[in-house]
């Protein structure tokens, strides 16, 4: 979370540039005629950049400010795009059926809006023969391809083959 911007008696500096309420600049005041024409106006002096030299600082209302920077990122949090990572599992040797079966889950996922992990588990002696599982994500990336794109390449770590599939966005 970001650090509290420092408001009237808190800043420390001697002298400060001052922005009025209406974007004005008034220049450069000592910290005591600032924040008393801060108090004239009924707000707050407000440090907007401190590492400035001199520091600089707002006359605003800083309830307000507080409440509409909540109001934002609360909006913008909304806009967020959410998204699950769902996985499938096949193994190299899985039959035209079951194939199909999972080819449904993921189309399924991927219609959702989430991302596909496919995985291809190898056991034994499969290990030997990394090139029917990736005939197996190839197989797998043909039947998606109106519906997702592939967004992780297939990569072999250990006994496991795992490639990214995501929706295509419009």
């Amino acid at each position: 979370m970001a650090k509290e911007a420092n408001i009237n008696e808190d800043i420390r500096a001697r002298q400060v540039r001052v922005i009025d309420d209406e974007g004005g600049q008034l220049g450069v005041l000592d910290i005591d005629r600032a924040l008393e024409l801060a108090r004239e106006q009924g707000l707050d002096l407000v440090e907007v950049s401190p590492q400035a030299e001199p520091p600089v600082c707002r006359i605003m209302d800083y309830g307000k400010y507080k409440y509409q920077q909540a109001k934002r990122s609360s909006e913008a949090k909304k806009k967020q795009v959410k998204f699950e990572i769902k996985e499938v599992k096949m193994r190299p040797k899985t039959d035209e059926h079951d194939f199909l079966f999972k080819m449904n889950h993921a189309r399924r996922f991927l219609d959702e809006g989430n991302k596909v992990k496919l995985t291809i588990m190898f056991r034994g002696r499969e290990n030997a023969h990394p090139d029917q599982g990736m005939m197996q994500l190839n197989k797998a990336v043909e039947a998606l391809k109106d519906i997702g794109q592939v967004e992780a390449q297939p990569s072999k770590m250990g006994r496991f083959m795992t490639m990214m599939i995501g929706p295509i966005k419009k």
